[in-house]
């Protein structure tokens, strides 16, 4: 039996309740999902469902500026911002989770896993991000997400822009899917969740953070896991074997016909990675260890 807590509950930070939905034995060892740039806590449904069901306990969120968490009054994003929600909404937590990012949310819990002490994540899954990524991938992502700044007539139209840009995917989204992901503005217009002052901070913070995230992973000392499509734009060859020479424990699974968008790409095999690395941990499975005092 899965226990499902309502999508309206939030965890809270200092002056902001993140959006969040909860899954699974309230008591099971908890798997934090933190989605990427431009996306919400909804990317993760399909594996945060499977995963529960398998007796973990799964948490994803929305960060600020997304979804229906809270946006910045002044428009302003940091990165520290970021840094410091996701700290807190892991030591809220009974023990460190198992940490889940995608993107940006990857970059958030590599720099937290190398820089906290004690580390605020028992292991790391780093879905298609490096410290160094490639910088015509990141370009076209943050294209997408410019090209439609009076947003769209219906869902339709939202759906043919998708397509256009996943064009590898064989079925296209439905209006229920798109539905948690647009918002419609007093002009009747819908506009993607994500709050466009992003764009003119933290989309441009990334690189030149990068000296600081390739030190932050040569400090980690926790399993880690780093999982890539095999037709990823925003990971290549020379930065997956860039990453794995600056932390030679963590492992490393491509999943073939993946691009960067592995969990809609192929969930099967990404939710199956996920939970293999996860029962193969010391402390995997679905018990709690007993704690020490």
């Amino acid at each position: 039996m899965v226990d499902t807590t309502s999508p309206d509950s939030g965890l809270s930070r200092p002056g902001i309740v993140l959006a969040v939905d909860g899954r699974g034995p309230a008591d099971a060892p908890a798997l934090l999902f933190v989605h990427g740039f431009g996306q919400t806590r909804h990317a993760w449904r399909r594996s945060a469902e499977k995963l529960a069901n398998a007796g973990f306990r799964t948490l994803a969120f929305d960060l600020r500026g997304h979804g229906d968490s809270p946006r910045a009054a002044d428009g302003r994003y940091e990165l520290q911002q970021f840094l410091d929600d996701l700290l807190g909404v892991s030591r809220s937590l009974p023990e460190p989770p198992v940490l889940i990012g995608a993107s940006m949310g990857g970059l958030l819990g590599l720099a937290l896993a190398g820089e906290t002490i004690p580390p605020p994540f028992r292991a790391l899954v780093l879905v298609d991000i490096t410290p160094r990524w490639e910088s015509a991938g990141v370009a076209r992502m943050l294209g997408f997400m410019r090209a439609h700044p009076d947003g769209f007539a219906d869902y339709s139209e939202a759906i043919a822009a998708i397509a256009n840009y996943l064009p590898h995917r064989t079925r296209t989204k439905r209006q229920h899917e798109l539905e948690p992901l647009l918002r419609r503005g007093a002009n009747g217009r819908l506009r993607w969740h994500w709050d466009p002052a992003l764009l003119d901070t933290i989309a441009h913070e990334g690189e030149r953070h990068q000296p600081r995230l390739m030190a932050a992973a040569r400090k980690i000392d926790v399993p880690v896991l780093l999982l890539s499509g095999g037709r990823s734009d925003v990971v290549s060859r020379e930065t997956i074997s860039e990453f794995m020479q600056l932390l030679p424990h963590a492992r490393h699974v491509e999943i073939p016909q993946a691009t960067h968008m592995l969990s809609g790409d192929d969930n099967d095999a990404f939710t199956a990675a996920i939970e293999e690395f996860i029962r193969s941990l010391p402390d995997g499975g679905t018990t709690r260890k007993a704690s020490c005092t």
